[in-house]
């Protein structure tokens, strides 16, 4: 099976980088940063940034670039593995699954975060949008991994907490499992439509192989 995992709030408890790096973007911007932030882990910068910045697109973008300055040198290396993750990974690689990771931080942003994951290796390929674009692009990042790897859609599923995966896997026939140790909710999830939740990491071994 090809699984396609989500990163933020899948693989990596990455809450104190992205936080750190919002705050840092309102802080340039001389604008008072919302006291809670924890919901932007998911969606597309743009789209978070936009309302509290009078969808100004000059200042959005500013606030963006913001963002990466500081996720560039700081913020990517301020997060967690989940516990079991690592177990998780290496029993579905040993078990022949094709693992790719699709997630909604830009490639150049999420590939040294792989590359650095004690696990990172066990992904063939990593799909992130175009740092330019205002959307998160999950469903046609899926799209891609399923043309590349030649997979068929059965044999295919994306693993992620937040609606944006399970989206993205409804919209190409593929199975999406919700996990609950993210950043989304059990309703959320279910409200997208995912085939299965899974409580805990260990579960997706069992879940992936059927």
């Amino acid at each position: 099976m090809l699984c396609l995992f989500d990163l933020d709030g899948t693989l990596i408890d990455s809450e104190e980088g992205i936080v750190a790096c919002v705050r840092h973007a309102f802080d340039r911007l001389g604008v008072a940063a919302p006291a809670e932030l924890r919901h932007w882990i998911g969606p597309p910068l743009r789209h978070s940034f936009a309302p509290f910045l009078d969808h100004d697109h000059e200042r959005v973008e500013a606030a963006v670039e913001y963002y990466h300055e500081r996720f560039h040198t700081l913020g990517w290396r301020e997060h967690s593995v989940y516990p079991d993750i690592e177990e998780t990974i290496i029993r579905l690689k040993a078990a022949g699954h094709e693992l790719a990771v699709v997630t909604s931080k830009p490639e150049r942003h999420a590939r040294p975060i792989v590359e650095n994951l004690p696990f990172g290796k066990a992904f063939s390929r990593l799909y992130g949008p175009d740092p330019l674009s205002p959307h998160s692009e999950k469903a046609t990042m899926i799209a891609a991994a399923i043309a590349d790897f030649g997979a068929a859609r059965e044999y295919t599923a994306m693993i992620g907490d937040r609606h944006f995966d399970i989206d993205g896997a409804v919209a190409n026939g593929i199975r999406g499992v919700g996990v609950l140790w993210g950043f989304g909710d059990r309703a959320e999830l279910e409200k997208a439509g995912a085939h299965a939740l899974a409580k805990q990491p260990l579960d997706l071994v069992g879940m992936l192989a059927a």
